[in-house]
């Protein structure tokens, strides 16, 4: 049940990654060391395969995290909630 929670969070982030505004790496240093993000790290475990490319971005009044993913052979982009 969780799985499908979580797979459902993506798909509905998915749909409007274009509209996040991305954050430069001084940037999205900033808004992790202040707590409004959570670190990369503590949220890569929500997705499955490997993390080619990983922004910070501006959405919706949040924080998301737009992911490269590898899993199985294929290259997605996952769009994550940064808290």
């Amino acid at each position: 049940m969780k799985q499908i929670f979580f797979l459902f969070i993506f798909l509905c982030a998915a749909v409007a990654p274009a509209q996040a505004a991305c954050l430069s790496d001084a940037q999205a240093r900033k808004v992790v060391a202040s707590g409004k993000a959570a670190p990369l790290g503590s949220v890569a475990g929500r997705v499955k395969g490997d993390i080619l490319k990983a922004q910070l971005c501006e959405q919706g009044g949040g924080y998301v995290y737009v992911l490269s993913v590898k899993n199985g052979g294929k290259v997605t982009t996952v769009t994550v909630n940064a808290r």
